[in-house]
């Protein structure tokens, strides 16, 4: 199959990400919750640093605040999006989505949440320190790195909901998964980022010309920054959500070879005849260590 035939696949998939979540509006209270409780955390731990002063300097203050930063904000993040994956695989199976169940399961997953957590803000220092260098060949070493680990670490969360793995096995299961999956993958993140941005730019809009219109100032300025502050959020909610739902179908097709409910009407069959052995051997090892069910 060639690369646009796997984009638009890819496309197909994010269109009927945003069908699931018409249907199961309850599922944006996770990707809601874990990004309020990542901006609280992150505004604290920062705001306290910058009024005592204590990041003029890149050390060992620094980086470790960026350490526990990352450390927390991964670990929210995943945690919600864990229950989101869950509440998701639920809808999949024809069954009404339950928070409280949801976030229990997120919860039974706390370990390995941990563990990629710590892997994450290790990962995230390293290249932080790494940008520090000058010159541009450090930037894009930086880069590279930092686009290479996102493409590895992509079906992290998934792997971690439906097998409980190890720190090795999260890994490696996620690098397998988008490989096997890198067209639909690609498309369904290039449809969701595009998606994400025109609902962030209609927010801009919409506050620049209530501020046209209101004139600037006092109240009016107020409202400008709550009009277009409210669409910008309510863009990167939307793209939260639908990259969890998409990751999760695309999980279920990689390790199971199947269509799951919304996506039945896709066709997956060149796909699965090109990816057959690759993802019955990855099945075969869901299989064997007990995994695939919630």
């Amino acid at each position: 199959m060639g690369v646009f035939s796997r984009l638009k696949i890819g496309f197909g998939m994010a269109r009927r990400s945003g069908r699931v979540l018409r249907s199961h509006p309850k599922l944006l209270v996770f990707p809601l919750i874990g990004g309020l409780s990542g901006i609280a955390f992150i505004a604290t731990l920062f705001g306290s640093l910058y009024l005592t002063e204590s990041v003029q300097e890149p050390g060992m203050i620094l980086y470790g605040a960026l350490f526990v930063a990352y450390f927390v904000e991964t670990f929210v993040a995943s945690f919600f999006t864990a229950a989101l994956v869950s509440a998701t695989r639920t809808v999949f199976h024809g069954e009404e989505p339950s928070i409280r169940k949801a976030l229990g399961t997120a919860w039974q997953r706390k370990l390995p949440l941990v563990i990629w957590s710590l892997v994450a803000a290790t990962v995230g220092v390293i290249i932080r320190l790494i940008q520090s260098e000058e010159g541009i060949g450090a930037q894009i070493a930086a880069a590279i790195f930092a686009a290479a680990w996102s493409v590895m670490t992509y079906f992290v969360v998934p792997v971690i909901v439906f097998r409980d793995p190890s720190a090795t096995e999260m890994l490696k299961e996620s690098a397998t998964t988008f490989k096997d999956t890198w067209g639909e993958s690609v498309g369904a993140m290039a449809t969701i980022d595009i998606f994400s941005l025109l609902l962030a730019l209609v927010g801009l809009g919409l506050g620049i010309l209530t501020f046209v219109l209101t004139g600037g100032t006092g109240i009016q300025l107020l409202a400008t920054v709550l009009i277009g502050g409210s669409a910008f959020v309510f863009g990167l909610l939307i793209g939260k959500a639908l990259s969890g739902v998409a990751k999760t179908a695309l999980y279920v097709y990689a390790t199971e070879s199947t269509a799951p409910e919304y996506f039945d009407d896709m066709n997956f069959s060149e796909i699965a005849g090109e990816n057959s052995e690759s993802a019955r051997t990855l099945g075969d090892r869901l299989g064997d260590s007990g995994g695939g069910q919630i």
